[in-house]
């Protein structure tokens, strides 16, 4: 069961699928060393992996194996501290090509007709992943001048809803949804870590409103979430430089969504919430793995 876990490890910090991972699990002796296999030793194929993960999800084992990793690495001295820093990032599935008839039955919660006589298609159909759209400032013109509409980007798979401590950039708390999910809803489903040493909230505007105030106010936590421009006015000089204080905060949370999108190549290649869920959970356990060794290994200050 630990030679599986590890080689699930290994696929999660490389963003491989399981036909890679075991493939490379031969052909790297590193990878051997890291999974404890010498060069003879049987290594478990794609379909033991894949099964060992599906065990793992029916017995909702996977979130518990990340408390367990949390606990060790506040055990080794590495407590949440300084406060919490919470955001979430798009996690790409692959595209579904369905009819509008189709999309519609999906967003009702039913199977569509065609599907139901057709099992081989249904099984690759991801009736839980859906689209959205991303909105990124466009870059400047040549002459300098800014366009009048921000780039809007569509985006179909989950959403990995992170907390992070803001000492050591440790994923604390975290919940996987479909790609629509509203960031600021999910703050109060069980993001804040309550063995924060520290009761100073961070996050963007998304997560700014009345209900998330008294949410926190009832925890005994300070909001430090960033105010939203007032609508159809300029953003008032002082509230401007609040948020550009806060964002020298907040920003820390995107040091681990950039290592798990480029370096990691996070990405969801199953089908299903279920199945998603247990993808991004072991990236996220993968990635504190890998903070936790840099924080053994970085220099202490004298």
């Amino acid at each position: 069961m630990v030679l599986k876990f590890r080689v699930l490890v290994l696929q999660a910090l490389h963003g491989l699928s399981l036909q890679q991972t075991d493939y490379l699990v031969r052909d790297r002796l590193s990878w051997m060393r890291f999974c404890g296999l010498g060069p003879g030793d049987a290594v478990p194929d794609a379909n033991t992996l894949w099964d060992f993960r599906e065990a793992l999800i029916e017995a909702s084992m996977l979130d518990r194996l990340f408390e367990r990793l949390d606990e060790a690495i506040s055990d080794a001295g590495y407590l949440p501290m300084s406060g919490q820093i919470v955001d979430a990032t798009l996690v790409a599935a692959p595209k579904q090509r369905n009819t509008i008839e189709e999309k519609k039955a999906i967003k009702e919660g039913r199977i569509p007709d065609d599907w139901k006589d057709n099992p081989a298609k249904l099984a690759q159909k991801d009736r839980d992943a859906r689209w959205t759209v991303k909105y990124t400032k466009a870059r400047p013109r040549e002459d300098g001048s800014l366009p009048a509409v921000d780039l809007a980007i569509p985006a179909f798979g989950y959403k990995n809803h992170i907390s992070i401590d803001r000492k050591h950039g440790v994923i604390r708390r975290h919940k996987v949804t479909d790609a629509a999910a509203a960031d600021g809803a999910r703050l109060r489903e069980g993001l804040i870590d309550l063995n924060n040493t520290a009761g100073e909230v961070w996050a963007d505007s998304a997560y700014r409103s009345q209900a998330n105030e008294e949410f926190l106010d009832k925890l005994g936590r300070t909001s430090r979430i960033h105010r939203k421009k007032p609508m159809g006015k300029p953003m008032p000089e002082a509230m401007r430089r609040a948020n550009a204080a806060k964002s020298t905060v907040r920003a820390r949370v995107e040091h681990v969504f950039a290592e798990q999108k480029d370096r990691m190549n996070l990405f969801v290649r199953t089908i299903g919430l279920a199945r998603a869920h247990a993808v991004i959970t072991v990236a996220n356990m993968a990635y504190n793995m890998k903070r936790w060794c840099w924080l053994v290994r970085r220099p202490v200050a004298v």
